[in-house]
């Protein structure tokens, strides 16, 4: 609206609220019901159908194969890619006695945190929104869970997180934190709309980690992990991760180079490419 005053005028922009199958289904693992796809199918098929001229997804739910008549040119800027921890009797993950359950939904934090801390339980089917999530660990159900940082910041909640872990400890999901735009891709009128939305420096950086989950054909029941940023000398570094379900295998890398498109696109492939070969046809199950 700040950028185009025809779009501030009354009635030029209606929100349309569409829930996906992966917030009406909440009993089971999202690997169960079929993996990704699930939080934007039904918002993709909205756009298609042209109910809606654009559509805002979390990067992270986005498969790395867009629907066919659409694009996603427009990322916003990225919020804290972190991980947070959230428990009413630790201060920290480290502090957990043994045998802790910690309630994680995630394939990703379930087996960075096992690779760290064997000792702990995961309770893996612990789905919900945030509010839910909260509610079941203030039930007891769970003695600690793992949030996305940027979630809790974006509804205001950071008042619940205990500590915050680095990127070290969790690497982040693939685009984590990324609010991506779509519109149909004969649509130039809303490709102009969103352009002046775009921050190129995330663009970039959730291109390469897309990338990398491409590589990796990554789905729900894989865990990987990825993350690309800038440094303090304006090159990217980008650091991957895939492990075994229950932790026990864990296999990183990274790569420095020019932050560019073309650079960080080949990071990202070349950092799979590499975990591809070093995990060998047996390892993702």
């Amino acid at each position: 609206m700040a950028t185009h005053s025809e779009l501030a005028e009354e009635g030029a922009i209606q929100i349309v609220i569409i829930k996906t199958t992966g917030d009406k289904i909440l009993s089971q693992p999202l690997a169960d019901i079929g993996g990704k796809g699930l939080f934007t199918k039904e918002i993709d098929e909205a756009l298609i159908n042209c109910e809606i001229d654009i559509a805002v997804h979390s990067m992270k739910d986005v498969p790395t194969y867009l629907p066919e008549k659409t694009i996603l040119p427009c990322n916003l800027q990225r919020e804290d890619v972190r991980d947070a921890f959230i428990s009413l009797s630790a201060a920290s993950v480290a502090d957990l006695p043994a045998g802790s359950t910690v309630g994680t939904a995630s394939l990703r934090r379930k087996s960075q945190l096992l690779h760290k801390y064997p000792s702990l339980n995961v309770l893996e089917n612990f789905r919900g929104n945030v509010q839910t999530r909260l509610r079941k660990l203030n039930e007891g159900a769970v003695q600690a869970t793992l949030l996305a940082l940027a979630g809790l910041k974006r509804l205001n909640m950071t008042e619940n997180v205990t500590s915050i872990l680095s990127t070290d400890e969790m690497l982040p999901a693939v685009a984590q934190g990324a609010i991506g735009i779509a519109c149909r891709s004969n649509d130039d009128k809303m490709a102009n709309y969103i352009a002046s939305l775009n921050h190129e420096e995330t663009r970039l950086a959730v291109a390469s980690e897309r990338a990398f989950l491409e590589t990796l054909d990554g789905s729900c029941r894989t865990p990987i992990a990825g993350y690309a940023y800038k440094d303090e000398d304006g090159n990217c570094i980008f650091k991957g991760l895939v492990a075994s379900p229950d932790g026990t295998r864990v296999l990183e890398t990274s790569r420095k180079g020019l932050y560019a498109h073309e650079d960080m696109i080949m990071m990202g492939k070349d950092a799979g490419k590499e975990l591809l070969s070093r995990a060998g046809p047996g390892f993702f199950g």
